[in-house]
């Protein structure tokens, strides 16, 4: 006796005939590497997914559909799956034996899947609206996480997310993100705001060992309006920086600018690139240093 599964994958090995329409599908492994499958019947199995990315045994893996709003969705091995009407599907197939630990700030979870959605970590973490939720990202800039960005768990370490209240700075507000970069590396700092301008100011910043005539300053950073969409340009220092030995102004150091009571020396070191959603303070703060160590005259 045929099995009515059987009869449905012998009838998607048959041949189209004449024009009949293919229909694709994305399918991921476990590492999200996407390629493009064709079936000549709209609708498929679970376990044809499966086979289609190689997975074996069959039963000890899942088909799960992303969902264009992110969400995902198990695809049952002997259910059938609709290829048509949202233009080219997305699935996952996934071993189904193993389970995967994160972080969502301070709390340790685990899912059974080596991929997970933007989406379905925000419903984890039980974020509201107004929070964004971040990838820390070992010595790179934390990744901001859409709702239909796919995370791998299975990569090495312990996937890590914080999150952050969503907010722009308008007035002496300064989003949450920057504020526990600041904090959490120790930085003394305030925000000041003057003639409709916003400025962070960081105290006793170390400077390079034996560049300047100074071993510590303050670092001002302008924000602009629509920060962190739009970049700062430039940053200040108080004192007066010279280099050491020769007594020289480091060059483009030569303007003096007011804020805040206090006379700063202007760094004319201009943004020319900036990523709205992954680059803020913790950008600035990292081009303060890298100019600051390679002054010359």
């Amino acid at each position: 006796m045929v099995s009515a599964a059987s009869n449905c994958t012998r009838a998607n090995t048959m041949k189209p005939q004449g024009n009949a329409p293919r229909f694709p599908v994305l399918i991921a492994d476990e590492g999200l590497n996407f390629k493009k499958h064709v079936f000549d019947d709209p609708k498929v199995l679970g376990r044809q997914l499966i086979e289609a990315a190689d997975g074996r045994p069959v039963d000890e893996h899942v088909a799960i559909a992303i969902l264009p709003n992110g969400d995902f969705e198990d695809i049952r091995l002997d259910e059938s799956y609709d290829l048509r009407g949202r233009g080219i599907e997305k699935v996952l197939v996934a071993r189904s034996d193993r389970s995967f630990k994160f972080k969502i700030d301070d709390a340790d979870l685990e899912w059974p899947r080596a991929c997970i959605s933007g989406f379905v970590l925000r419903k984890l973490a039980k974020l509201p609206p107004n929070y964004n939720l971040w990838q820390e990202i070992p010595g790179q800039h934390d990744k901001k996480i859409t709702d239909t960005d796919v995370i791998n768990l299975a990569d090495a370490g312990v996937e890590r997310f914080v999150s952050l209240i969503d907010q722009t700075t308008e007035g002496d507000a300064l989003p949450s993100k920057d504020q526990t970069y600041l904090s959490g590396h120790g930085y003394d700092f305030e925000v000041v705001t003057e003639g409709g301008s916003t400025g962070i100011i960081l105290s006793a910043v170390p400077l390079p060992e034996g560049k300047f005539a100074h071993t510590v300053a303050d670092v001002l950073i302008l924000l602009p309006k629509g920060y962190p969409d739009c970049p700062p340009d430039m940053f200040y220092v108080a004192p007066k920086l010279t280099l050491a030995g020769t007594g020289q102004v480091p060059k483009a150091c030569t303007v003096e600018h007011r804020f805040g009571g206090r006379v700063w020396q202007r760094w004319s070191r201009h943004n020319n690139a900036w990523r709205p959603g992954i680059d803020g303070l913790q950008t600035m703060v990292a081009r303060v240093q890298t100019a600051l160590a390679g002054a010359r005259a």
